[in-house]
């Protein structure tokens, strides 16, 4: 959970940083689309992202399934007075919840996204270019307000699993000290603010300017 979790956390940012010229607006077109021809056409990328796929369905079914029933093993009878909020926070009382809602929306965002681009039976539009328009694709599915209001929720509820789910993954692999663990703490919650934000800033953007 602790390793697919962090590597997922390096997707984050990479994912982000070749989104982020969306907000540059029409001008982006070329460098997003030829940003999208080179993730789905270099092998080394290629093989990247079915380690990402694989990451996204081992952390999914390990936090959904493996460790819910560990959990019931261990403490099969609930507790007589049990008040879970006097000593946790409610991210981490609900991460399952979370999570499960952050893998809806990877299910209809690969389905918008990389389906239709990968195996659709519709042609691709081309830009000037001669690439594929994947450009024009986001920015149609950004001028949907219910798919914008899905994905700034959702990133709300990536948030909230990010707040979490950062620091406690260095806490799991060990590394728990007095001096470098609140440090980790402020960077997770930095994280946990910045990275989510910015997705969520994309899509409305997008939808107010297209």
């Amino acid at each position: 959970m602790a390793l697919t979790g962090l590597f997922l956390c390096l997707f984050l940012v990479t994912h982000l940083a070749g989104n982020l010229p969306l907000l540059l607006g029409d001008s982006a077109q070329l460098s997003f689309n030829e940003y999208t021809q080179f993730m789905t056409t270099f092998i080394p990328i290629k093989i990247i992202a079915y380690v990402n796929y694989f990451s996204i369905l081992f952390h999914a079914v390990d936090g959904l399934l493996l460790l819910s029933l560990k959990n019931k093993q261990a403490r099969p009878v609930n507790y007589v007075y049990n008040k879970p909020q006097a000593n946790s926070i409610w991210s981490s009382r609900n991460m399952g919840v979370l999570g499960t809602a952050i893998l809806v929306f990877i299910v209809i965002h690969m389905g918008n996204f990389w389906w239709k681009y990968s195996h659709s039976s519709d042609p691709m539009p081309l830009d000037p270019a001669g690439l594929p328009d994947m450009y024009s694709v986001v920015v149609n599915s950004f001028g949907d307000w219910w798919y914008v209001a899905i994905y700034v929720l959702s990133m709300a509820a990536l948030a909230f699993h990010l707040y979490h789910g950062f620091w406690s993954a260095f806490q799991t692999l060990g590394i728990n000290h007095p001096t470098y663990t609140p440090i980790i703490k402020k960077v997770g919650y930095a994280f946990a603010i910045v990275i989510p934000l910015a997705f969520a800033i994309i899509p409305v953007f997008v939808f107010f300017n297209s």
